[in-house]
């Protein structure tokens, strides 16, 4: 009986503390470098939360930029931030502490996917004899940026590269820059090629097509390079651009794409994770009016692609809408509540 007591009391003492700092703490959202989509949609998500969520829930949003999805990862880690936007791959590789996160991120859990993280893998069209992905291959030393160093765009480039067998490291000079200062150096002839991926339309791609035009190709893909891209983590599909996507852009650009994914931390109360996940979805029209890279995102496709479990707020709000939730993307640990004996130790 004491130690049931002793159990009673301290839930109500932490429950109230946590309740105080929840109203009190604003929740941070990282996303990436302002020249893509990652940004101007997470401060459009942070502003509809904000409205919707502070004054009724007590629960504040704010969105900053940041290198990416790797420096997101080390923010969601050291709990500088305490919700992430990720590329798709990254959300497996936090899990499971592969690629360039080396160790398993046991505290990351999905929220949703979002939209499609679109390739744009560009060359100068001197230099695009197909006009395919492994015209890569032929580059001779010529100036390429795979993204800014430790970005997700960097991460994912090498990735790919390396899945399709382009020895990058030997045939590119390497350049390292975020997508504003990538879009500038091409126009300014400094570069051959660039990687950016990004949900579509995104600002860098059509402020080089709008002073470039036919000058500029965003390489297609084929069934064969696709395939072998998704032989280990099969989350890409197609993405076709249709002509008029890009200013000059006048015919139908055959690309790839895979889900980008909102991520939190486990201990982030369920509570703000389902008001969040339940504003996202209840204000999608908003924020598709916003910027254009979301009409990608529906509710059917909430929770495909996947790499970590989901968070039993989001689980809450999905499963009051009707969505069948895989198994895998439940983890029954963070449905059970601690016994007594390991409240009083603590």
């Amino acid at each position: 009986m004491k130690k049931l007591l002793i159990y009673a009391v301290l839930t109500l003492a932490i429950g109230a503390c946590t309740d105080e700092l929840n109203r009190s703490r604003p929740y941070i959202l990282t996303t990436a470098t302002t020249g893509g989509t990652y940004y101007p949609v997470g401060v459009a998500l942070a502003t509809i939360a904000h409205a919707q969520l502070n004054e009724t829930k007590g629960i504040s949003l704010t969105a900053i930029s940041s290198a990416g999805s790797l420096e997101n990862v080390k923010l969601l880690r050291d709990n500088q931030a305490q919700f992430a936007l990720l590329q798709g791959p990254f959300g497996a590789w936090s899990w499971n502490g592969e690629g360039p996160v080396s160790k398993p991120q046991t505290h990351v859990r999905s929220v949703s996917a979002m939209w499609q993280n679109v390739e744009h893998f560009v060359l100068l069209s001197e230099l695009a004899k197909t006009g395919e992905i492994m015209d890569l291959d032929d580059l001779d030393g010529e100036r390429f940026v795979l993204g800014a160093r430790n970005s997700g765009a960097e991460q994912t480039g090498r990735f790919i590269l390396d899945t399709l067998g382009i020895d990058y490291e030997n045939k590119f000079n390497l350049a390292y820059m975020g997508y504003g200062p990538t879009t500038s150096a091409i126009q300014d002839g400094n570069i051959v090629g660039m990687n950016i991926p990004a949900g579509a339309p995104v600002s860098s791609i059509t402020q080089a097509y709008a002073m470039l035009g036919d000058r500029l190709t965003i390489l297609n893909w084929t069934q064969k390079t696709l395939d072998k891209l998704n032989a280990k983590y099969p989350l890409w599909d197609w993405y076709d651009f249709p002509p008029g996507t890009y200013p000059n852009q006048t015919k139908l650009i055959r690309t790839i794409g895979s889900p980008n994914v909102l991520v939190t931390r486990r201990d982030i109360p369920e509570d703000v994770v389902y008001n969040v996940t339940k504003v996202i979805w209840e204000n999608l029209a908003t924020l598709q009016e916003i910027h254009g890279a979301t009409k990608d995102m529906r509710l059917e496709i909430a929770i495909d692609g996947l790499g970590a479990p989901l968070h039993p707020g989001a689980i809450r709000y999905y499963r009051e809408v009707g969505l069948a939730i895989p198994e895998r993307l439940i983890l029954q640990s963070d449905f059970e509540e601690p016994s007594v004996d390991e409240v009083v130790s603590n």
